[in-house]
């Protein structure tokens, strides 16, 4: 992650490890700051029964599919995890930012992966199904969900 450099993908600044009194060791990142997530904006509108602008939604998916482009220019990058909670928002710039690489994972052809991946209401429906080969192809599923949401005004994870 420390090779990433794009304007749509999260940057990490520094990193260090440290240990607890139990000799218990933790990998500490520091990530640049951006005060909000794609949930808590969407999450606003939908609390003042207002739609978000459409600007706002056509602006917001070019930088997330900007973003996504990005991570897939390294061959078989794959976030396997995209979802509100995941797209971090500077509410002054309207700049996105895609964060939280917790999943990501190269995917090698003919490879096996685990089907259990990325949040319920964003996964795809190979997923769904139990599929253990698939492609970058996930991600743009869950951009898709997310441009649901902001369209529609409300959460996937209502269960809708």
């Amino acid at each position: 992650m420390h090779l990433m450099d794009h304007p749509n993908v999260i940057s990490l600044k520094h990193r260090f490890f440290s240990t607890t009194s139990a000799d218990e060791l933790f990998l500490n990142l520091v990530m640049e700051y951006v005060p909000e997530s794609m949930y808590r904006v969407s999450k606003f509108y939908s609390n003042t029964n207002q739609s978000m602008p459409l600007i706002y939604v056509k602006l917001y998916m070019h930088q997330i599919f900007r973003g996504l482009a990005y991570i897939h220019t390294v061959p078989g990058g794959c976030h396997k995890d995209l979802k509100p909670q995941n797209i971090l928002v500077d509410p002054l710039t309207h700049q996105v930012k895609i964060c939280d690489f917790g999943s990501a994972k190269v995917l090698v052809k003919g490879e096996a992966n685990i089907s259990h991946i990325c949040s319920l209401f964003y996964r795809a429906p190979e997923l769904m199904f139990g599929a253990t080969e698939y492609t970058t192809s996930i991600d743009i599923w869950s951009a898709g969900c997310v441009l649901a949401e902001l369209l529609l005004g409300y959460s996937n994870e209502a269960g809708a």
